[in-house]
Order: structure tokens, then C-alpha cells, then sequence
């Protein structure tokens, strides 16, 4: 890739990423290049500086109340002294008098339906495909292939799991779409008439105990598929007696799909590593090729060449005849940057610019392809364009990200609010003023979701010297995160999003461990959200079954107008209320230690921004900035206080260095931290530790992107 520069409408842009604009993403949109410039150009002009200036209040907002904690030394924690003085410095922000959001023409994935939500890396084109197409997963495959049936075999093919799985999956549909007068373990046959389905048992026909719930049939080669569907989401029956998995089934039933990843974010923000021109060409041109729909990926399995591209529709018969056709996709959302990093990408007056402005451009251009399609799939039937933007701190950072996207609809000739911003609410003062921030961009938002790890890693970054935090497991039973969880989804009930928007929940970092995340994960529908986030299409398969165990918008009525829980709850940081025994002190430095290098070594040396990372003890996690940013913090706060020694955590950095070699010593991409210790990788590690504390937000981002650009200046 060149290292030259072009000039564009005063701006000095990477000659290569002129080209990337110019020759792939504008052909095509009726958006000329002289058009995108000065568009871009006037972007910069209008909001470089007001968001440096929102930089520069965060820093501000977090001396004041490091130096505010420090002048309390050891008192007693004050709630009402402490709220006081948040709100004299601006962190509070009074709450909006009672709204509704309006937020226009929304598609039904979002504003209705509630389902699995899929995160990716938009880097890795045949992650990106997978999530894509995991609208639809099969819930034989997911239950036989993953440890909800007991260990996964590793042997041949196990008659006896499978068998356990068609039972289990008999058990779900007689749970969600019971027949009348009998179960489906016992039929012998499917079939379907003018009415509706028609399942034999004992010789005898037998209907759904809800008839409406049939949709239609669905032919596919050999494939006989009957289509229902219950609290929204879709499940089909695939009968062919001629497929093995058939020919064992009394009915031929093969498999039971489930209508899963009803959405999809395509991240280009903490699960990728994207530090220079090249990189962001990768991320933006996958996206591209997704709204293009031309997107193909080709691969090596089992000794054959594979092709992953974009799954089409599926159209129905309706039992009157009529058709309907069936999103075979699932709806793709863009993650961006936050607002806090800068790219040498394009340059103004000799200096970086805002990457979160380089993100809104690009990828609302690259949208545009797909609302320019008349015929054939596209992503969105609503014409809207989705953007979940993360790391916004409060309503004025809110508010700055809607005037941006109001200037990139007008230079791209687009429609006011054809983008919809969804809001992370993973930082502390957004969570405290969640209203006034839905309020800020209350004409384009679509969705709010918590996030554990990255509110976290803000939760003791902003309290760092308030004192000593509680280890892992008394954070997580902390009272500040039920306030948190609970508060966001009565804000967001109370502001309308029922029906016009989601209110989602974290992500399920245990890839491997899906029966776990079955006992679990359920909690998420349970508390009244719409979506929640899933690792793989595999998880997304069985979280859906979430959906139809909880009715969620049975479940968002009944929760409708219950009180918010108080705003000290959230406030309240949780400390710890006495010495921490040193035994779980050098545990968790230890832990801590060993997955901030499992990480990073993959981020820095290999460019990989996401994926699973054995912890100290083997067990696979799916690890991205967020985990990395609570560990940083966590030493840095126990370092800061004198838990741990310096010397201590040098040292732990340099025994787990060695420990993640070994668990890393079958990749020949590999590059080994220990014996030297001098590898940017590693430098990186200390940086996040023993700089934490100054971090901007005790973010991962300016070290890691540093360390990454030293490692790839090196391998040139």
C-alpha cells in the first residue's frame, strides 16, 4: 500500500483511501467525489473543534472529582454530598420533562420484534457473512455441536446424542407451538392443507393448538419445510425422509430451524484493530460489499474450497396460496468509533482528525448502496440507515453525534434522520443522565443497550480515587449494576421505546460454555429486553429460544410505569469495606495479568481485535477491548491504592507472559513475549496498567493503537 497523499478540497488524504472513495464506495450512490470532500471537508470545519472541546470536558469532569475524593480522604461515603457536587460541575444534567421518542419509519427488527443480536468484527469478512446470515439456525445442529447435550463428542457421529437432541427439540415445540390433544415426539407424519398444519399421532390427524400460528410451506430441493410462528419469531420443520437425521425421525423431520439473529452489529469499534489506512480499508470495504450485497469470502475446509456470500430470502406458500417472503438475513447494523481517537488518514492543516467523523462519513456512504436497491434482498425495507454509536459521555456528546449525522445526511443528499443512532449506555454519566441523552437524539435513536465490561472498566476509572475496589465477584453483585441494569430499561419504557426501538443487554462472553449461558442468559428477556448480544450464530440459535419461553412484550407492559430505581444506587461505587485477603489479591492480579496479555499480544502483533483467549485456567473467553479496559483498570486501581506494588505487577506481567506463550505455542504466527520482554505487545500490557490512571476514561485505545503501529513499522 503506498504511503503517499492527496489533496482533496484542502484536506490531505491517504492516496490509497482517495482511491478506496473515489473508485469503490461513490460509483453507484449519485454522490460525486467533489460532493463527498467539500462535504467532508465542511464536517471537519464544523465539528473537529467541538469535539475536541467535549474531550477536554471529560478530562476536566474527572480532575475535579479525582480531586474531590481526595480531599475526602477516609469519610464515610455521602450520597447527597456527592450527587451535590456532581451536579454543580455539570456530570448531572436535569432530567427532560416526559417524552416519547419519534423516530420514524423503523424496521420491524428493531421496533417489534425481539431476538438475538449478533456482534462482529467487520474486519474478518467470513465472521461478518456468518453473522449475517444467522437469521436462521438450524437448533439440531446448535444443541448436538455445542455442551447442551453433555460434552461435545469427539468422535464419530453419536446416535444416542442425537437422539437426545430430537427429544429435546420435540420437548421446545411442545412447549411453544403445542398441538391439540398430543405431543410431537409422537408423530408420524407432517403435512399441511387449506387450514393450517396436520400432524399424524397414533393414526390420528392432529392441528396446533393455535392454528394461526402457521405461516405456510416452504419447498427447498428435497426439503419440505412447514413455517410457524410464535411470539414473532419464526420456526420451521424441515421434513425429507431420504436425509439421514429423516430417515431415523417416525415424521422424516430432519431438523427444527429457528428464526435467531434477527440483528446483526458489524463492528468497526472494539472488536477490530484498525490503526492506519490499510486497515480501515479492510473494515470499510466488508462493509461496503454487505450493503452492496456483493460480499463473498472463499476458504479451505476439509480439504475443499468453500464460499461464503449473503444468504437470499425465503418465500412461503400461504395456505390460501398467496406468498410471503422471509428476511433470510439478519438486519445489519454498523458500530462506529467513539469520539475520542484521531487518524492520520485524512489530515486538516497538518493535523490527525476525528476518526468517530472519518466513521460517520464512510459508512453512511457505503449505506447508501443498499437504499438504492429496487429489487432483489436489502438490508433495510424502512430506507434507514443503522449506526450504533458507543463511548458517549452524557447528553451533550449525544447531541453532538445527531448534529454530525445531520450534516453527512445533507452532504450525501440524504433524507433528516434517514440514520439511526443507537446508544451504548456503557459509560458512567450517560447511565446517570440516560433520559436526557435518549431525549438528545430522541428523533433518530433506535436502540439502548447495556454493556457490563466497558461500564465497568468506566464504573472504576471514574471513582479511581475514591478508594479501593471490590474484587470481581463483589462487582458483579454490586449495587450500582442491578441499579443500572433495571434503570435503563424502565428510562427506556418510560421514553416510548417499547414498539419503536430496542433496549438490549451484554454480551455472553462464554463461547463454549452454551448450556451455562441457556440457565443464564434467559435473565436478559426476563428483565424486559428485546435483544441481547450472543458470540456466535451457534449461540444465537439457542438464545432464541429465550424469545419464546418469555413473552417480552407481555413482559415490557407489566413493567411499564414501575419506579426507577434511585440514581445514589448508581452513583454509590463499590468499594471495598475492608483489608482484601492478599491471597485473592495476588489471585486476581494474576488473572487479571494473564487475560490483559491474552489479549494484546493477539491486538498488537497479529492485528486481531477479537477473539477467544484462554484465561488462566484454559477456559475459552470471547475477549475484546472492554475485558481488556476492566483488567487495565482494576490493577490500576489496586496499584493506585496499594494492594499491588509495582514490583508486584511486573512481575505477574512477566510469569503470565510466559504462560501465554505456552498456551499460544501452536500458532506459527506466534510471536513470544518472554524471555525478552521488549516486544511492543508487552509494552503495551505495561502501558494499560501502570499508565491506567491518566488513560482518557481508562481507555485501552491510545496504547494499544501505538503499540500496534510500532509492531507493524517493525514488520515492514
Amino acid at each position: 500500500m503506498t504511503q503517499t497523499a492527496t489533496h482533496r478540497h484542502g484536506l490531505e488524504v491517504h492516496a490509497d483511501f482517495a482511491a478506496f472513495i473515489e473508485e469503490r464506495v461513490l460509483p453507484g450512490t449519485d454522490v460525486t467525489a467533489d460532493a463527498f470532500w467539500s462535504g467532508y471537508a465542511a464536517l471537519l470545519d464544523g465539528f473537529a473543534g467541538r469535539n475536541r472541546e467535549l474531550l477536554a470536558i471529560r478530562a476536566d469532569m474527572q480532575d475535579r472529582i479525582d480531586a474531590w475524593h481526595k480531599a475526602r480522604g477516609n469519610q464515610p461515603w455521602d450520597a447527597a454530598a456527592y450527587r451535590a457536587f456532581l451536579t454543580e460541575i455539570g456530570y448531572l444534567v436535569p432530567e427532560p420533562a416526559p417524552f416519547t421518542v419519534e423516530n420514524g419509519e423503523i424496521d420491524p427488527e428493531i421496533a417489534t420484534l425481539a431476538g438475538p443480536q449478533l456482534v462482529v468484527p467487520v474486519s474478518n469478512a467470513r465472521f461478518a457473512l456468518n453473522a449475517a446470515n444467522a437469521r436462521w439456525g438450524s437448533l439440531y445442529d446448535a444443541m448436538y455441536g455445542s455442551d447442551v447435550m453433555g460434552p461435545v463428542p469427539a468422535g464419530g457421529f453419536d446416535p444416542a446424542r442425537r437422539d437426545a437432541v430430537v427429544a429435546k427439540a420435540a420437548a421446545f415445540l411442545d412447549d411453544a407451538l403445542p398441538l391439540e390433544g398430543g405431543s410431537h415426539a409422537d408423530v408420524t407424519a407432517y403435512d399441511a392443507d387449506a387450514q393450517g398444519l396436520v400432524a399424524t399421532v397414533a393414526g390420528q390427524p392432529l392441528r396446533l393448538a393455535d392454528p394461526a400460528a402457521f405461516v405456510g410451506t416452504r419447498r427447498d430441493g428435497a426439503d419440505t419445510g412447514y413455517l410457524l410462528r410464535h411470539n414473532g419469531l419464526h420456526v420451521e420443520l424441515v421434513i425429507n425422509r431420504d436425509h439421514p437425521i429423516g430417515a431415523a425421525s417416525a415424521s422424516g423431520l430432519r431438523d427444527v430451524v429457528l428464526e435467531a439473529a434477527l440483528s446483526a452489529i458489524q463492528d468497526c469499534e472494539d472488536s477490530v484493530a484498525a490503526v492506519d489506512a490499510e486497515d480501515k480499508i479492510g473494515v470499510y470495504g466488508n462493509w461496503l460489499g454487505l450493503m452492496k450485497g456483493d460480499l463473498t469470502e472463499s476458504f479451505e475446509k476439509g480439504g475443499k474450497v468453500m464460499t461464503r456470500r449473503l444468504e437470499g430470502d425465503r418465500t412461503v406458500t400461504r395456505p390460501d396460496g398467496s406468498s410471503v417472503t422471509l428476511q433470510g438475513r439478519a438486519l445489519l447494523l454498523v458500530r462506529n468509533v467513539g469520539h475520542l481517537m484521531t487518524t492520520d488518514v485524512i489530515r486538516k492543516d497538518g493535523q490527525s482528525t476525528p476518526e468517530g467523523l472519518m466513521d460517520a462519513m464512510v459508512t453512511v456512504a457505503c449505506a447508501i448502496h443498499d437504499l438504492k436497491k429496487t429489487e432483489g434482498p436489502r438490508n433495510s425495507r424502512a430506507g434507514a440507515i443503522y449506526v450504533v454509536k458507543p463511548k458517549m459521555h452524557g447528553p451533550d456528546e449525544a447531541a453532538f453525534a445527531d448534529a454530525v449525522f445531520a450534516h453527512v445526511e445533507q452532504a450525501l443528499g440524504l433524507a433528516r434522520n434517514t440514520v439511526k443512532l443507537g446508544l451504548m449506555d456503557e459509560e458512567r454519566r450517560t447511565s446517570a443522565n440516560l433520559a436526557a441523552c435518549i431525549h438528545a437524539i430522541r428523533n433518530r435513536i433506535f436502540f439502548i443497550n447495556t454493556g457490563f465490561l466497558d461500564r465497568t472498566g468506566d464504573e472504576i476509572h471514574t471513582s479511581m480515587q475514591a478508594g479501593a475496589f471490590v474484587g470481581r465477584d463483589g462487582m458483579k453483585a454490586a449495587t450500582w449494576l442491578k441499579a443500572y441494569e433495571d434503570r435503563n430499561v424502565l428510562i427506556g419504557l418510560a421514553a416510548g421505546m417499547r414498539g419503536r426501538a430496542q433496549i438490549g443487554k451484554g454480551m455472553w462472553a462464554k463461547p463454549d460454555a452454551l448450556a451455562e449461558m441457556l440457565e443464564v442468559k434467559i435473565g436478559h428477556p426476563k428483565s424486559g429486553a428485546s435483544t441481547a448480544w450472543v458470540p456466535s450464530p451457534t449461540a444465537a440459535t439457542l438464545h432464541a429460544l429465550h424469545y419464546h419461553q418469555i413473552d417480552v412484550a407481555a413482559r415490557q407492559d407489566e413493567l411499564q410505569g414501575r419506579p426507577v430505581p434511585d440514581l445514589d444506587l448508581l452513583l454509590t461505587p463499590a468499594l471495598a469495606d475492608g483489608p482484601i485477603p492478599q491471597d485473592q489479591v495476588l489471585r486476581e492480579l494474576d488473572n487479571s495479568a494473564q487475560g490483559i496479555l491474552g489479549y494484546v499480544v493477539r491486538w498488537v502483533d497479529q492485528g486481531i481485535g477479537c477473539s477467544k483467549v484462554p484465561d488462566i485456567d484454559d477456559v475459552q473467553l470471547m475477549e475484546d477491548r472492554a475485558t481488556c479496559r476492566i483488567s487495565a483498570q482494576y490493577l490500576a486501581n489496586w496499584l493506585e491504592h496499594g494492594l499491588v506494588s509495582v514490583d508486584q505487577v511486573e512481575d505477574a506481567l512477566r510469569r503470565m507472559a510466559a504462560k501465554v506463550d505456552a498456551q499460544n505455542a501452536g500458532d506459527p504466527a506466534y510471536i513470544p513475549m518472554a524471555p525478552g520482554f521488549d516486544g511492543p505487545a508487552f509494552q503495551a500490557a505495561r502501558d494499560l496498567v501502570l499508565t491506567g490512571t491518566t488513560q482518557p476514561s481508562g481507555y485501552t485505545e491510545p496504547a494499544l493503537h501505538a503499540r500496534r503501529a510500532e509492531a507493524k513499522a517493525r514488520a515492514a
